[in-house]
């Protein structure tokens, strides 16, 4: 091969996150250890997203063997090369490695390519394999999907705006204000703005860029609440704009644990669905990531196994019942999920299918990889608006970080788009304890 050209090995949990990774390194070579096919060979009839993303990577690889033998390699749509075979050991001076691990066995393979003179980089989602690794002398890589490279580089969705006195008037008075070409070109659709007079923080609007009519328009106003939530700080006022706005379709929240993500959005999506009737129902879900034992190990029927994973979107649903019944209207979420209005359940029951028509919250969505939000925005329908809430630092698959994950990548790759809208909430409200426990814990 050329000087110049890289080959990538890659490990098992690299094409668990994404089947088609293979396509992701341009005109390069791509090794995969024969051992890798092995491993995911014993994850194929797993009904969840590892089984799937197993499946789909044999299924590419069952069409490329048409073009040739995987092991001297078969050429890519992109340009570049893919050869699946087992190699020789490393030489002697590796003797020290185990060979009866699998994952010094993809060490083994990327060592002696490497002693063949190849630009080798083994591409891993697993940390302690990198560090090994690089003890070995082997370059070693994370599999990302963005390119963001620290959490505080992520879009934000809302900045401050400083405007003259008069403009400042000409806003408050027209509830708009025009902007000029320069600065159209700065800002994101639907970006939240404070607007503020040049040397005078203290008077400030808040307001939203409407990209389709080229200037700033006003918050949505809710003077009496949402299902008796009010917005206690700006960041949780542009996130109820957001929730409540038809004109977007999409909406990601994202922030620390009592700032009241969810229950922004649950609020907004019963408002939206049984206050205005401009929806169907209110689909609520979240991701199940096993935390020690899956699923199947739980107790009673699927409705008892899923309780205590669906326990926080109940919590908050009886929060806002419990508004409604002081405001002496009487019906419960019992009801509404008999009358087919409100629905609650995991996301594992999500593909294949078209929801039309509906308020979809996904509550944990940094949870799920890049593949698995976009097999979720797919499923919406004619009508259907989708809201994903998250906390990027508190992740529990184990192949995800707070860069990777699929509600950053969302965030990053959507944020350009007219009918999408994100933002960020920084002030805990849930209680002082709880604010104290974030900040210092």
């Amino acid at each position: 091969m050329a000087n110049d050209s890289k080959t990538f090995v890659l490990d098992t949990n690299v094409i668990l996150f994404d089947p088609s990774s293979i396509n992701k390194f341009g005109n390069n070579k791509v090794f995969i250890p024969l051992i890798v096919v092995e491993e995911l060979d014993r994850f194929k009839k797993d009904q969840n997203e590892n089984g799937r993303n197993a499946r789909y990577f044999a299924r590419i690889v069952d069409e490329l063997r048409e073009k040739g033998s995987l092991v001297t390699g078969v050429s890519l749509p992109n340009g570049g090369q893919l050869q699946i075979s087992i190699l020789r050991e490393p030489s002697t001076k590796y003797a020290g490695i185990d060979l009866s691990i699998n994952d010094n066995l993809i060490l083994a393979n990327a060592l002696f390519l490497q002693e063949k003179n190849e630009n080798v980089t083994l591409i891993t989602k697993d940390i302690n394999l990198r560090l090994k690794a690089d003890a070995l002398g082997l370059r070693a890589e994370d599999y990302e999907t963005t390119e963001i490279i620290t959490i505080e580089q992520l879009y934000s969705g809302q900045r401050t705006f400083e405007v003259s006195a008069d403009r400042l008037v000409e806003f408050e008075s027209n509830r708009f204000l025009d902007l000029k070409e320069e600065e159209r070109k700065t800002f994101f659709p639907n970006e939240y703005l404070v607007i503020h007079e040049v040397g005078n923080p203290q008077r400030r609007q808040l307001g939203r860029f409407h990209a389709k009519k080229g200037g700033i328009v006003p918050l949505i106003k809710v003077r009496e609440g949402v299902w008796g939530v009010h917005p206690k700080n700006i960041e949780q006022q542009f996130a109820m704009d957001a929730l409540l706005n038809n004109e977007v379709a999409l909406v990601s929240l994202v922030g620390k644990a009592g700032t009241g993500k969810t229950l922004l959005a649950i609020a907004a999506g019963l408002e939206s669905a049984i206050g205005q009737q401009q929806y169907s129902r209110v689909l609520v879900s979240r991701p199940i990531v096993p935390m020690g034992r899956d699923l199947g190990f739980l107790p009673g029927d699927v409705n008892e196994k899923l309780g205590p994973w669906m326990q926080p979107i109940f919590d908050n649903i009886d929060f806002l019942f419990g508004n409604q019944r002081a405001n002496n209207q009487t019906t419960t979420w019992d009801e509404l999920i008999n009358q087919g209005l409100l629905h609650v359940e995991p996301l594992t029951y999500i593909r294949g299918r078209s929801l039309p028509g509906q308020y979809m919250i996904v509550d944990e969505a940094q949870n799920l990889t890049p593949h698995e939000i976009k097999t979720i925005i797919t499923r919406a329908g004619e009508g259907t608006k989708i809201v994903l809430t998250g906390d990027s630092e508190q992740i529990d698959n184990p192949y995800l970080d707070s860069i990777n994950n699929g509600l950053v990548y969302c965030i990053d790759r959507l944020k350009g788009e007219d009918i999408v809208a994100h933002t960020k909430l920084v002030q805990g409200e849930r209680s002082p304890l709880s604010e104290i426990a974030s900040e210092l814990l």
